[in-house]
């Protein structure tokens, strides 16, 4: 009995010290790759509990190498879009523009009721009332009113409603993702001239450049000497 006490104390503090290092993101983003790392180890951490005959150093070595694997392939994910895409997942547009996109809800197995009973929980009434909707890598759905259904703001007064466009990210911490770039009826070149007025040289030197709903390009640079990130657009 004291055995599995302290066991049960140890393997505590372990896996509470992996989740941390996992960091925040992980834990809100709960993507297919994170919930196996996760549900591994919670596996994981019983064997040495249950099982006394089982080294405390074994099971604590399974433990930090998937917490190891996770976090290399964190940092992976933010250079390459492709790996981030394989252990992840993708955004699927569901309503596009208005229009269901009937193939989309096919193959993620949603039918009519389940995208009506989702609209509804986030507030849209009518499929009619909906610009896009996004079922996210981690199973939420993203929904973009359209400009008419939107609640009126301060900006409205003075502001007359355009069209919407998807929101998309064009570069992050360097690297240009191209295929967001070209849905969002941009080009690279277009981006690179944005850049380049903001006396930017290298598009590796932007952190963060993101289109929002209006069509409005956004870019955030490395702010040098600090960790943070700067608007310069």
């Amino acid at each position: 009995m004291p055995v599995v006490f302290i066991r049960t104390i140890l393997i505590y503090f372990i896996v509470l010290f992996v989740i941390r290092m996992m960091g925040k993101a992980e834990l809100s983003k709960m993507s297919p790759f994170q919930m196996v790392i996760v549900f591994m180890i919670a596996e994981l951490a019983t064997i040495p509990i249950e099982s006394p005959e089982v080294s405390l150093v074994t099971g604590t070595t399974a433990i930090f190498t998937l917490m190891f694997i996770q976090i290399l392939i964190s940092y992976i994910s933010l250079k390459s879009s492709r790996i981030k895409t394989f252990f992840g997942g993708k955004p699927s547009i569901i309503i596009n523009k208005g229009k269901i996109d009937h193939k989309e809800l096919k193959a993620l197995r949603i039918t009519i009721h389940d995208l009506m009973e989702q609209l509804r929980l986030g507030d849209a009434s009518s499929i009619s009332d909906v610009e896009y909707a996004i079922m996210e890598a981690n199973g939420d759905l993203s929904i973009i009113l359209k400009s008419g259904s939107k609640p009126i703001t301060p900006n409205d007064m003075s502001i007359v409603k355009l069209r919407e466009t998807m929101p998309a990210i064009f570069i992050s911490d360097g690297v240009i993702y191209e295929q967001e770039i070209q849905q969002s009826g941009w080009t690279i070149d277009e981006v690179k001239i944005h850049i380049d007025k903001l006396g930017i040289k290298d598009h590796r030197e932007v952190f963060l450049a993101f289109c929002d709903s209006s069509s409005c390009l956004h870019i955030y640079k490395h702010k040098k000497g600090s960790q943070y990130a700067e608007e310069v657009m």
